[in-house]
C-alpha cells in the first residue's frame, strides 16, 4: 500500500506531493491514518530556510488520525485509555530524549537537545518516511505521547489550535498563568494569538484585548467570541493609534499581561510599553530567529516588568489542550476559524497563511470519520 504526501525536498522551491511504502506498525508505535495535518507558521518559515532542518522530509507536525494499525507492546493511550484500530487521535509533534541536560536536571524537555520532531527535522532519510502529518498516512514511533480524541469534538475544532494550543498551555501553565480578574493584551492574532486570548478568557481574565490584524482575521476571532476587544493594527494607516486605544481601554495604565504572538521582532518594545507597571510580558512568537529589534530597556526597569519567553511544548501540554477542548468547544466556535484545503493543494493553503487571508489552514488528506482499519488508500 502507498500514501501519498506532500515533501519539502528544497527550501524556497515549490513543495512536491510524492508517494512512499506504508510500513508496518514499529514496537512501540503506530501507523495513524491521517484525517487532517494542520498548517502552522513554522511550515512557511521551513519552506523559506529559516530553520536549519535536514531536507528532504514529509511536511505537518500536527494532526489528528484514526489509528490503522497498534505496534507490539501498544495497548493504551496516554492517560492509559485502551487503544484500538479506528480510534480517532492526535499526538505530540515532539519527544524528548530523557537524557541530555535540559531533561534530566533542568526538567525542561521543551528544551531537549535532542528533540525530535515530527515535519521538522525527520529526513526521509531517517526512516519511516512516513513522519510527517501532510500524508494520507503516518507512522508514529515508540515515545510518542498519543492521546485519544474525544468523540464529542468534531475533528475540525480540534485542528484548530492543534499546535497553538498546546503551545500556550505550556506558556500560561508553567511560565507565567493567567489570574482571575487580570486585564490581558494579547498581541498577535493568528492561531497562537487566539489560543492565547481563549485560554485567557477561560481562566478568568476580566478583559482580553487582542492586537492584531489584518481585519479578516480580528472579524472570526469576534464572530467566535474569543477577545472581548479587537484592535487593528495590520490595516491602520497609524499602528500607534491602536496601540493608544489599546492603552485607553486600560485606563492608561497598562494591562496585566501582555503576551506576544506576533513573530514580529519590532513588537516586543511596543508590548513592553503595553504592559502596567508591575506587570508581566509573556514571549511566545519570536519561534524563528526574524532579527533583532531596538528596546528601551528603561521600560523593563520603569515597569519593573517580569519578562519571560516560553519555547514550544510537549505531550504534557498536548494531554492538557485535549481535556480543555470540550471547554473550549462549549464557549468558542473553533470550527469557524479553520478553512480545509484538499491534500494536494498546499501551496495555496500556505500562500492563504502566508498573507494572513485565513486564520487555520488544514489539510484533508481524504481518510473521512468513516475511515476504517482495512481501507485501502
Amino acid at each position: 500500500m502507498l500514501s501519498r504526501a506532500v515533501v519539502l525536498e528544497r527550501f524556497q522551491e515549490p513543495l512536491a506531493l510524492r508517494e512512499f511504502p506504508v510500513p508496518p506498525a514499529p514496537p512501540g508505535g503506530m501507523v495513524v491514518a491521517s484525517r487532517y495535518g494542520g498548517i502552522c507558521g513554522t511550515d512557511i518559515h521551513l519552506q523559506q530556510g529559516h530553520l536549519a532542518v535536514p531536507v528532504p522530509l514529509v511536511l505537518g507536525h500536527e494532526g489528528l488520525g484514526v489509528v490503522r494499525e497498534l505496534g507490539a507492546g501498544v495497548h493504551n493511550d496516554a492517560l492509559g485509555a485502551e487503544l484500538h484500530p479506528g480510534d480517532a487521535v492526535m499526538w505530540a509533534s515532539s519527544i524528548a530524549c530523557g537524557r541530555c541536560v535540559p531533561c534530566r536536571l533542568h526538567r525542561e524537555p521543551t528544551l531537549c537537545e535532542q528533540r525530535q520532531t515530527y515535519g521538522v527535522n525527520r529526513s526521509l532519510a531517517d526512516e519511516p518516511a512516513l513522519s510527517g502529518s501532510w500524508a494520507e498516512y503516518i507512522c508514529l514511533r515508540d515515545g510518542t505521547t498519543v492521546v485519544r480524541f474525544p468523540e464529542a469534538i468534531s475533528d475540525v475544532a480540534g485542528m484548530s489550535l492543534a499546535c497553538a494550543g498546546p503551545t500556550m498551555v505550556h506558556a500560561l501553565y508553567e511560565r507565567r498563568p493567567v489570574r482571575v480578574g487580570e486585564t490581558v493584551i494579547v498581541q498577535g492574532s493568528g492561531p497562537v494569538g487566539l489560543a492565547a486570548a481563549a485560554l485567557a478568557q477561560l481562566a478568568g481574565a476580566a478583559r482580553v484585548i487582542v492586537i492584531g490584524g489584518p481585519r479578516y482575521r480580528l472579524e472570526a476571532a469576534r464572530q467566535a467570541g474569543i477577545g472581548d476587544e479587537h484592535l487593528n493594527v495590520i490595516d491602520s494607516t497609524d499602528a500607534s493609534q491602536a496601540l493608544a486605544r489599546a492603552l485607553d481601554l486600560t485606563d492608561g495604565r497598562g494591562a496585566d499581561l501582555v503576551i506576544e504572538c506576533t513573530g514580529v521582532p519590532q513588537a516586543v518594545d511596543q508590548g513592553l510599553r503595553l504592559a502596567r507597571r508591575g506587570g508581566s510580558y509573556l514571549v511566545i512568537g519570536q519561534y524563528t530567529d526574524a532579527g533583532s529589534a531596538p528596546v528601551n530597556p528603561h521600560q523593563i526597569v520603569y515597569r519593573q516588568l517580569e519578562v519571560f519567553g516560553s519555547w514550544a511544548f510537549t505531550g504534557a501540554h498536548l494531554i492538557e489542550y485535549i481535556r480543555l477542548l470540550p471547554q473550549l468547544a462549549a464557549r468558542f466556535d473553533l470550527a469557524s476559524l479553520v478553512t480545509v484545503y484538499p491534500l494536494d493543494h498546499s501551496a495555496p493553503a500556505m500562500q492563504a497563511v502566508a498573507n494572513g487571508s485565513v486564520v487555520k489552514a488544514v489539510l484533508d488528506t481524504g481518510h473521512g470519520e468513516d475511515d476504517q482499519p482495512g481501507h485501502q488508500g
